[in-house]
């Protein structure tokens, strides 16, 4: 009878711990397959600039414009995406000073009082913001190569360049290196020797060079 006794208490400690160890499994198991939230990243705008530099034969003209808004889309720690917003009524000339920085800037937004002269270059009243929209990033090397959609005065035309990314669990910076974009593939042609042919010396070069600084959080 104690022989039985003792065979049936081993039997139900046997199966008790068998179940135990199975609930476990099961527990870790679906605490494995909880899966991962990717945050999106908002654009800090007042430490975000996009620097420009336009060219002539007389000499160069540098520049910033901010952004309006914009968001980073990050997977595993890894930018995956991006669409921002560019301010173009905040053009800015950082070379001149007075009534010439003044100037410059009315004839590059389209904003002074010659009518004439409203589109010749952005025509802010008609465009007052373009878009960049991040369609791949590509890394190579530690290096990385950002692919995109300009959208500038209702043209959309492919951009790329390389730059800088990093990603933390709070932040996102990307730095561009300095790259060039052709003006008059958004239809910005005033004084570009390619569309006019009696321009001499009195021409404006095609490219406008960038840096592209923009900096994001949750």
């Amino acid at each position: 009878m104690k022989k039985t006794m003792l065979t049936l208490a081993l039997v139900s400690f046997i199966a008790f711990t068998s179940c135990k160890k199975e609930n476990q499994t099961e527990a870790t198991t679906e605490t494995v397959e909880v899966a991962e939230i990717n945050p999106n990243y908002s654009v800090d705008t007042a430490n975000s600039v996009i620097n420009w530099t336009g060219a002539k034969p007389t000499g160069t003209h540098t520049g910033t414009i901010s952004l309006k808004d914009g968001s980073f889309e990050v997977t595993d720690g890894k930018v995956t995406g991006g669409n921002f917003t560019i301010d173009m009524t905040t053009i800015n000339v950082t070379d001149l000073e007075g009534d010439d920085k003044a100037a410059l800037e009315g004839h590059l937004k389209g904003t002074g009082d010659d009518a004439e002269k409203v589109d010749h270059f952005f025509n802010v009243n008609q465009h007052p913001t373009s878009n960049f929209k991040i369609v791949s990033i590509e890394e190579a090397n530690g290096a990385f190569f950002v692919k995109g959609v300009l959208t500038m005065k209702g043209i959309s035309k492919a951009v790329d360049f390389p730059a800088e990314i990093n990603v933390s669990d709070t932040e996102v910076s990307l730095t561009s290196d300095p790259f060039k974009i052709n003006r008059t593939t958004w239809g910005v042609n005033y004084g570009s020797k390619s569309i006019f042919d009696d321009l001499k010396d009195k021409f404006i070069n095609d490219d406008i060079e960038l840096v592209v600084k923009v900096k994001a959080s949750k």
